[in-house]
């Protein structure tokens, strides 16, 4: 039931530090189809000093990344164009290669960059996209995610998730004591940062819509407490430390309420916490312990992990209460509930008969769960903001790990640190 619980009594103190820790992504298994594309270097108009980024490298290691494309290799490339007159179409077509990316990095006269870029359609001679993204010195990693995205979104019709972050959490050994942190980072592992370090562990971390803010679950005092903590700023406030169990916090779609946990009552329910007054409303009332709360996209209904048939299995409920309906019929364990971004799909744990645990789709309008893992131990699954991957954490041969898998199954990605274990992934939104 390690799963299904996951509540804890402990104590943590508090401490914001800074971290360059980096998650390692490789590629396990990527589409048999993968669409072959070439990133030429890009021209950098101050022709007598290094770029200050090398944009390619990003470029092609996000899209390498997704599973979905055959970058050509640099040293491969028949050509260097960065103007489109100077591309010979001809030349790429005999090496069968499909579209191609060229681009310039501009130094302006305030000290910003102008990065321009062309996505060609090789057979047709036809440019897909062009734009000229402004960029501060510090942003420059940023725009080179953007251009991922739109690279992605114009060839497979999926907008990209390369432009975003990951909240997880991580536990390493200093001086022989166990130390866990909150952290997030770039969706390619990069831009670390370390919002709360603890002796015990933190649980649940979740984004608010607007990726501003992170709640989680931390246990000060000797008591478990939900907080909420300003990313930027890195103010944090307590908004539930009642006596018992506080924990499973979820952002609802407007961001003005939180769904959690509470056994303030007596019993272990899911409450509906207004942001602005603090005011709670009881949603569900039985018997049987009730968790692990995820609101839909369109904020009308939450699912959660409920035991009240006898074991875990995930139930739908209104927001503004009533009925709950039983949503899980496959195998005797379902857990950890989390909407896909379009609302016809939930992932989910589920346990197979041997016991191991498996990350799985379920398919809201047939009741059908797909697994799409295979590993022993595979739990805390979260979407993307684009629907089209899951990461989750499962145990490999040095403990915690992270992983990712796409929806259709065919594309897995292993994240992990060179050290320490890693867990409780939480995917945030796409950024502003």
């Amino acid at each position: 039931m390690k799963l299904f619980f996951r509540l804890l009594i402990i104590s943590c103190l508090f401490l914001t530090t800074q971290t360059h820790a980096v998650l390692d992504i490789k590629i396990t298994q990527g589409i048999e189809q993968s669409l072959p594309i070439a990133i030429v270097p890009f021209g950098w108009s101050q022709a007598s000093s290094v770029a200050p980024i090398d944009l390619t490298s990003i470029i092609s290691e996000d899209l390498q990344r997704s599973g979905r494309f055959d970058v050509m290799d640099e040293q491969d490339l028949p050509q260097r164009p960065s103007e489109y007159d100077a591309i010979n179409f001809g030349d790429w077509r005999k090496l069968g290669m499909e579209n191609i990316l060229i681009g310039k990095l501009s130094l302006t006269d305030n000290g910003d960059y102008d990065v321009s870029f062309r996505l060609i359609d090789i057979y047709r001679g036809k440019q897909i996209a062009g734009f000229r993204i402004p960029a501060k010195p510090d942003l420059l990693r940023r725009a080179a995610h953007q251009i991922s995205d739109i690279i992605f979104e114009k060839l497979t019709g999926i907008p990209g998730a390369f432009d975003t972050r990951v909240a997880y959490i991580t536990v390493n050994k200093q001086k022989g004591k166990k130390v866990h942190a909150l952290q997030i980072a770039d969706a390619d592992g990069h831009n670390a940062q370390v919002l709360l370090e603890s002796p015990e562990p933190i649980l649940s971390p979740s984004w608010s819509p607007d990726g501003k803010m992170i709640a989680y679950v931390s246990f000060e005092g000797k008591n478990s407490a939900i907080y909420v903590q300003n990313i930027l700023t890195g103010q944090r406030e307590r908004v539930a430390g009642f006596a018992g169990i506080n924990s499973s916090p979820d952002w609802s779609p407007d961001g003005t309420r939180l769904a959690m946990t509470l056994s303030k009552d007596g019993n272990t329910e899911i409450y509906i916490m207004n942001l602005g007054d603090k005011s709670l409303r009881r949603l569900t009332r039985h018997g049987g312990i009730d968790t692990e709360p995820n609101w839909s996209p369109s904020g009308q209904k939450i699912a959660f992990t409920s035991d009240r048939s006898g074991g875990p299995q995930i139930y739908e409920i209104s927001a503004t209460g009533g009925e709950a309906k039983r949503i899980t019929f496959e195998g005797k364990y379902n857990a950890r509930a989390e909407y896909s971004p379009d609302g016809k799909f939930i992932t989910l744990v589920h346990r197979l008969d041997g016991g191991s645990y498996r990350i799985g789709l379920l398919n809201l309008r047939n009741s059908s769960i797909n697994v799409l893992t295979d590993a022993r131990l595979d739990e805390s699954p979260s979407f993307a903001p684009n629907g089209g991957m899951i990461i989750y954490a499962t145990t490999g041969v040095r403990g915690g790990q992270l992983a990712a898998v796409s929806t259709d199954g065919q594309v897995h990605q292993r994240l992990g640190l060179q050290q320490g274990d890693v867990r409780e992934p939480a995917w945030g939104p796409f950024l502003k």
